[in-house]
């Protein structure tokens, strides 16, 4: 007979056929049992169904789950209002804390958390983030707890929200105490500065491991049908100061596409939505096969950078001071050369007549957000 005094509580967790510690149990949480506890599920009309949904009034608050650990909960699944209201799905605060931190370890606007940026929602699957139609919110990021757990949203919309949910989770009787806590922050720049970075994730220190993130862009109206995207993901790990470890090549490149973007949704990388015409794209990237680890602190950027060719950079001179070009091809020789304007010497070489019009990447303004996951050594931001 198996040992369960020293059985590992975690061993076997996602596989279907494993054996299970005694203590381990199973709940779901939702309108109809806003408690989880055992045996009071479907109770408020004699066990038929009465009441599926909660009804969040503006400026109010609706707590969806305050339970005792140790869990993890392992799958949250919400439609109703929020999910068909573009306000509500920006205006409506998510907040997550674990074991009674002062401070939430989730803060998001709803519908950005759920994987997708902009408010909006398009049918779409990834390995962490699903909705099947494009008319709900699901999430199967583990989030393990060892003391407690309190969820709850604040309706910041101009009207009530009807909102249903299931939040499934397992309760252990002991976790181990090395356990990483789930975390996620969300950041939004309406006008990026040209030659700054944008930072996904803010300077953290702790240890921990960064999941990935999605990323929202609506171009300045002055780079109209050029393109946003060659700016690198820079992830500056373990005291980097001014370079980073990791870097990539660009915006496609980092989702794993390239040349451009499209829309699609894969496992880990995706481009939800790619509408050059109005300039606005929505994509994420999670790092599950290739983890990002870090032992004292971690910073992810993204730069602010498009591409264009002289003429069309020249003409949007005359609209904003917003651009500064940096590299160029030089193809005047019949071989290809790469051309670095912020190399000494070569800040004036875009301005003379004999400059190729080719291929020109410029720093740039757009509105920028992002929300970011990452486990962390504590529960607290």
């Amino acid at each position: 007979m198996r040992n369960y005094s020293t059985f590992d509580p975690l061993a076997g967790l996602n596989t279907l056929y494993s054996n299970f510690s005694e203590d381990i149990e199973t709940r779901w949480i939702s309108p109809e049992n806003p408690t989880g506890d055992k045996g009071k599920g479907g109770t408020t009309n004699k066990g038929a169904k009465g009441n599926a949904f909660f009804i969040v009034q503006p400026g109010d608050t609706q707590v969806l789950m305050d339970v005792e650990g140790p869990g993890i909960i392992r799958r949250i699944w919400v439609s109703g209002t929020i999910a068909v209201n573009e306000e509500q799905r920006r205006a409506v605060k998510l907040e997550m804390y674990w074991d009674g931190a002062d401070t939430p370890a989730v803060s998001a606007p709803f519908g950005d958390f759920f994987g997708i940026a902009h408010g909006e929602l398009v049918p779409f699957e990834n390995q962490f983030f699903f909705s099947p139609e494009g008319r709900s919110f699901n999430c199967t990021i583990p989030m393990p707890f060892k003391k407690s757990a309190l969820i709850k949203i604040t309706n910041n919309s101009s009207s009530e929200v009807w909102i249903w949910y299931d939040i499934n989770y397992l309760v252990f009787g002991s976790l181990p105490e090395d356990l990483l806590y789930f975390h996620a922050n969300y950041r939004r720049d309406t006008s990026t500065v040209p030659g700054e970075d944008f930072e996904i994730l803010p300077e953290l220190d702790g240890k921990g491991r960064f999941i990935g993130s999605n990323i929202g862009v609506i171009g300045g109206e002055a780079y109209m049908g050029t393109w946003f995207g060659e700016g690198e993901v820079k992830i500056y790990l373990d005291g980097d100061t001014d370079y980073p470890t990791l870097v990539g090549t660009g915006t496609e490149d980092y989702i794993g596409s390239g040349w451009g973007q499209g829309e699609y949704s894969g496992r880990y990388a995706g481009s939800l939505i790619s509408d050059r015409e109005n300039d606005i794209y929505a994509f994420y990237r999670y790092h599950l096969d290739d983890p990002v680890y870090f032992h004292k602190d971690i910073r992810v950027t993204l730069q602010q950078m498009g591409n264009a060719n002289k003429k069309r950079i020249l003409e949007m001179m005359k609209i904003t001071e917003d651009i500064e070009p940096v590299w160029f091809l030089d193809q005047r020789s019949g071989k290809t050369k790469q051309g670095r304007l912020l190399e000494p010497g070569n800040e004036d070489l875009f301005y003379k007549e004999d400059f190729p019009v080719t291929s020109t990447n410029f720093y740039r303004s757009d509105d920028v957000c992002a929300t970011a996951y990452y486990y962390l050594d504590r529960p607290g931001r």
